[in-house]
């Protein structure tokens, strides 16, 4: 998969130092793989959800760093593109309000 702006995984490593080794190893995983379903994707990465958001899209939610934190993205599995749309702690992801904005 291509990771479009992967400079932004490398700001919120730099924003969030214990979430550093753990976007790496999602970078590793995403790059060196072509999915094409959330059911392969589950394969490799299980906690991988796929939610709704406000628009009516879905966006394909991981945990970082165990249960620390979330990394937000828009999948297209069809051109093997992920694009990522947000980082955030598991408190303010557990608010909702995230959803409102994507």
């Amino acid at each position: 998969m291509r990771v479009v702006k992967p400079s932004r995984v490398l700001e919120f490593q730099n924003a969030y130092p214990t979430a550093a080794s753990g976007l790496r190893r999602w970078m590793e995983l995403v790059e060196t793989h072509n999915w094409s379903s959330i059911v392969e994707l589950r394969r490799v990465l299980p906690t991988a959800d796929a939610v709704m958001v406000a628009s009516g899209r879905t966006a394909t939610v991981f945990n970082i760093s165990g249960n620390a934190f979330r990394l937000v993205t828009a999948i297209h599995y069809n051109r093997r593109i992920v694009y990522v749309l947000a980082f955030m702690t598991h408190a303010v992801y557990s608010k909702d309000k995230w959803k409102e904005t994507l």
